[in-house]
């Protein structure tokens, strides 16, 4: 069943306004715009900066600078993701993209060279320690303990 509601108004002659005229009523009063004044007009412009956004990496290099800080590579990433984020403030893309560039493959470099540094010095701990532990059991035996 389908059923149509209409409200209906009427003149204060009462007869019945239809719809379609209250609709062009409303129509007609949006199309006037805003009320005329004698004030001047002031204008606002607002400057959207475009979507390229330049990752500067900087928390990545904090992290090495602070962890993997193997050959002074975390603390110059640092610096190139700090030389990236102060031209990004300037509206300089492109040297901020070459400094994020250098500051990303600097931050590689310190991790990965951390990471097999810190690994080798565990194992040459361990090989070093075995060692020491074996020469004290063999100078135990000789003595006789």
């Amino acid at each position: 069943i389908n059923c149509t509601y209409a409200k209906l108004e009427t003149n204060r002659d009462g007869s019945v306004i239809p719809y379609t005229d209250m609709l062009k009523e409303e129509n007609e009063v949006a199309v006037l715009g805003a009320p005329q004044s004698p004030a001047p007009v002031t204008t606002t412009v607002i400057n959207i900066r475009s979507d390229t956004t330049v990752p500067d990496h900087i928390v990545w290099s904090l992290f090495n600078t602070i962890f993997m800080n193997w050959c002074c590579l975390g603390f110059v990433a640092f610096a190139y993701s700090v030389k990236s984020r102060d031209r990004k403030m300037v509206g300089d893309i492109t040297g901020a993209q070459s400094y994020a560039s250098t500051a990303k493959c600097l931050n590689i470099w310190a991790l990965v060279l951390g990471v097999f540094l810190t690994i080798g010095s565990i194992v040459a701990l361990v090989f070093v320690f075995v060692a020491v532990y074996s020469m004290a059991l063999e100078t135990m035996r000789n003595r006789g303990y």
